[in-house]
């Protein structure tokens, strides 16, 4: 995993209106917390936070952030942004003991595509799209990948056919699913064949149709 380093500086000053001043200059109010230290509120710079944000481990990509020049290893906790613009407000961090275990959730997703779905007719129930996992910081995986491509109708996986690296252990329900192929509903099959009994009954009146538009065309002709 690559180590990220970001700038910050102290906070000295709060309230709302030194927010929007921080904001307006392109940076972040943040709260860095800590069992064992104090809090510290720091400014971080926004285009950091969006890169690791935007990167593939997300809000579980552990980082250095660096206040004078005291870098300590860190998550993003929680953000907050606006309902309206969706720009992030605010940032809360956390520290990180790399010698301590700690509990993420990781995404999972999916791989292939099922047999059940491209030779039976059936669709993809994505059910439990993240899992909640306990292990040390440098351990965390980025997601869990599982291959639905052998599932036939009515088939389905569960957490406990995810597979965990050494070290992961998870603690969501291993009985709960993850993926369900599943057949379409009678009331869909019904629909379906109305739609394509409708359309064949089209193609037939189609021709009937276009030889009523030339008779009557004819007969105007010769009216005229």
């Amino acid at each position: 995993m690559r180590k990220i380093t970001i700038k910050a500086e102290k906070r000295e000053v709060s309230g709302k209106n030194a927010a929007r001043r921080i904001r307006r200059e392109g940076r972040l109010p943040a709260i860095l917390y800590g069992s064992e230290s104090e809090n510290v509120a720091l400014i971080l710079n926004k285009k950091d936070i969006f890169s690791i944000l935007k990167s593939d481990s997300g809000e579980n990509t552990i980082f250095k952030v660096d206040y004078d020049k005291r870098p300590e290893e860190v998550m993003i906790k929680d953000y907050h942004h606006d309902t309206v613009s969706d720009e992030i407000l605010h940032v809360d961090l956390i520290r990180i003991a790399m010698d301590k275990e700690i509990r993420v959730n990781v995404s999972v997703d999916l791989v292939g595509t099922a047999i059940g779905v491209k030779a039976e007719g059936g669709f993809v129930d994505f059910v439990t799209r993240e899992v909640e996992i306990e292990c040390l910081p440098g351990a965390i995986p980025e997601s869990f990948e599982i291959d639905i491509s052998g599932l036939h109708l009515n088939q389905a996986l569960k957490v406990e056919d995810l597979p965990l690296p050494e070290g992961v252990r998870c603690l969501t329900d291993p009985q709960a699913m993850v993926v369900h192929i599943e057949a379409p509903s009678v009331e869909e099959e019904i629909v379906e064949a109305e739609e394509e009994e409708e359309q064949i009954m089209a193609e037939e009146e189609e021709p009937e149709v276009i030889k009523k538009e030339k008779a009557e065309g004819a007969e105007r002709g010769d009216k005229e």
